[in-house]
């Protein structure tokens, strides 16, 4: 999948839009998808000046993209909307700099009704940059949750 297939999806656009493509889908199973980071990225202005490091932050709301990505393509959630309910045990363990290109593999681990958790890992250079679990609501687009 390229941008404009991801923008046809979910919801994020620029500059709040982290996925570049998708590598590989296998619906409602698993996907890789990639994030390359380069210095024109605005959060770089000012976390940290000197020492440009992506934030943590940003980096599980990488994976969050990419895990909205994997849901609304499983069969179940097609043209819904996927919301991220809760992010647990979240561990940061390389630093993500502008240059390096941010590989996000994400497996779904549970699915029922409307409710869906994913394991995810970021990795940059086959090293793990970050990892969490990731629960998501999926609703009707345009429902409140």
């Amino acid at each position: 999948m390229g941008a404009q297939e991801i923008m046809d999806l979910i919801p994020n656009r620029y500059p709040i839009c982290y996925i570049d493509y998708v590598d590989e889908l296998e619906p409602g199973q698993r996907i890789v998808a990639t994030k390359n980071v380069t210095i024109n990225e605005s959060f770089f202005r000012g976390h940290f000046p000197g020492d440009p490091t992506m934030p943590g932050a940003l980096i599980i709301e990488t994976l969050a993209q990419a895990a909205s990505i994997l849901i609304l393509k499983s069969p179940e959630f097609v043209g819904k909307t996927a919301y991220l309910g809760s992010v647990r045990d979240a561990k940061f363990r390389e630093k993500v700099r502008p240059g390096d290109v941010l590989k996000l593999e994400i497996k779904m681990a549970k699915k029922r009704a409307n409710v869906g958790i994913v394991e995810t890992i970021a990795r940059v250079a086959n090293k793990v940059a970050c990892s969490a679990e990731l629960m998501f609501v999926v609703e009707e687009t345009g429902q409140k949750v």
